[in-house]
């Protein structure tokens, strides 16, 4: 099955069609086969993005805009932090940046929770 024909909202592989629309049985959603396409194929080149929503690239300079707390550690990134020199990754787990923070060493961050400087 193509992924034209998996429901982009709940990924559900029920959905059906109805003349040029594609329908999910579970959660409602209908969506135009060729336009979700495109807007994927938009999507994948867009890259990564902060927060803000500016592209981020390998090198860039990028700073945390809230507190994050270290999993399994007691150490928290503060909120302002600055992060030089960041490393863009493929991650399935949506930490897609990869950078070494002074004080705490090297970790992966999600775009979401920082902003370009």
């Amino acid at each position: 099955m193509t992924d034209a024909m998996k429901c982009p909202s709940c990924n559900s592989e029920h959905a059906y069609q109805d003349r040029d629309l594609w329908i999910c049985p579970e959660c409602g959603h209908e969506w135009s086969g060729t336009a979700e396409a495109a807007a994927a194929d938009s999507a994948q080149d867009a890259g990564v993005r902060d927060a803000n929503g500016n592209v981020l690239s390998d090198g860039d300079s990028v700073i945390v805009i809230k507190d994050l707390k270290i999993k399994g550690s007691s150490s928290v990134v503060k909120g302002g932090t600055k992060v030089r020199n960041i490393r863009l990754q493929d991650a399935t787990d949506g930490h897609n940046i990869a950078c070494k923070i002074d004080g705490i060493g090297a970790m992966n961050l999600k775009s979401e929770f920082v902003k370009k400087a």
